[in-house]
């Protein structure tokens, strides 16, 4: 239990920064994770924080112990590897109890940890067989126990389900989300996949060029994004962001559309600027009554079982958007289609991208 904090953190490779004056705190229990598109410096930043990579600059605290200088054994941190690095000669008991005998961990506290860790993890029956003979699952969760019986201050994942598939991925974020409330230690997460994000965390850290974007809860991000690249990056289809143009009275114009009439003036907004509205897949309404409307010529509808993603143009504009329907519908390309939204679903930003 313990807070962590990043002070200005900057790591350069030669004269190109990965992390730029990155500072961020982390809270005592708290489940927090960070996204962002691949190069975007978060494993660089968790492998940092373990120890494992040098920073250019900056300090890291642990409960308000400096450890910027200190090995990676003496942090009191543990790490999940995405490749689980386990010893394949050992079983799954040898693999657990490795770590604690290096440090000489006297016999009968491995035996109580150990014991501790596989009734958590249900690795009882697995004791004896070796990773070649577990699955993919499995073989992440004697690699979490590796961490938890070395009872450490923090945990640090670094993409643990990206090599299992769709299925186990779902198990093993169900399994992490409820050792999360066992433990109730501070855990530090890193993802691309922003569902993973949304259904693990108690905070999200979008990163983007080794810059923090906005960080805040699930639904923080999901309803009030800082910027485009926030809102492209969590919610699943992906938001629709339209270019549309203000007028003075709270009238936002979208060529070939009607004009949406907002209940008032925006105040950040001034006649004649260019900006962006966001519509995310899931506000939008096939032939509803809503406070707007816009119309689309179908060009794609993928049926997902009990619901279709659907694509189309925005009528006479070469403007793709998604909409996601919870019925199951078959459109063919071309079809003329009336697209319902209210103006409580509507996210605007300006010219240059941000939150208005």
């Amino acid at each position: 239990m313990c807070d962590l904090k990043l002070s200005n953190i900057k790591k350069y490779y030669d004269k190109t920064a990965t992390i730029e004056d990155l500072s961020l705190e982390i809270n005592s229990g708290e489940f927090l994770v960070l996204v962002g598109p691949s190069g975007c410096g978060k494993s660089t930043l968790l492998r940092m924080i373990a120890g494992l990579e040098e920073m250019t600059s900056g300090t890291i605290s642990i409960a308000g112990e400096d450890i910027t200088h200190l090995p990676a054994s003496k942090r009191g941190l543990s790490m999940v590897f995405q490749s689980y690095a386990l010893y394949p000669h050992m079983t799954v008991r040898e693999n657990l109890e490795f770590g604690l005998k290096n440090i000489k961990t006297p016999p009968q506290e491995i035996n109580k940890r150990v014991a501790n860790a596989t009734k958590i993890l249900q690795l009882d029956s697995m004791l004896e067989r070796l990773p070649q003979n577990l699955s993919g699952g499995q073989r992440q969760r004697v690699a979490i126990g590796r961490s938890i019986v070395q009872q450490p201050k923090v945990f640090l994942f670094d993409e643990p389900l990206s090599n299992l598939d769709a299925s186990l991925r779902v198990q093993m974020r169900q399994e992490i989300s409820q050792l999360h409330d066992k433990l109730d230690s501070t855990m530090i997460y890193v993802t691309h996949d922003q569902v993973e994000a949304m259904t693990l965390a108690d905070r999200i850290v979008v990163l983007n060029k080794g810059n923090i974007e906005q960080v805040g809860t699930p639904i923080e991000l999901y309803n009030s994004p800082k910027n485009i690249f926030v809102a492209e990056f969590i919610g699943t289809p992906t938001i629709n962001i339209i270019p549309a143009k203000y007028s003075k009275g709270g009238i936002i114009n979208i060529a070939g559309q009607e004009p949406i009439q907002l209940k008032q003036e925006h105040a950040a907004l001034s006649d004649g600027d260019q900006l962006f509205i966001g519509l995310r897949p899931e506000h939008l309404r096939l032939n509803e009554k809503n406070d707007f409307t816009l119309t689309v010529d179908a060009t794609l509808s993928e049926l997902q079982g009990d619901s279709t993603l659907i694509y189309a143009d925005l009528s006479e504009t070469a403007v793709n958007i998604k909409l996601k329907s919870s019925k199951q519908l078959k459109f063919r390309k071309g079809d003329p289609l009336s697209v319902g939204f209210n103006e409580a679903n509507i996210l605007i930003f300006n010219e240059a991208g941000d939150a208005v």
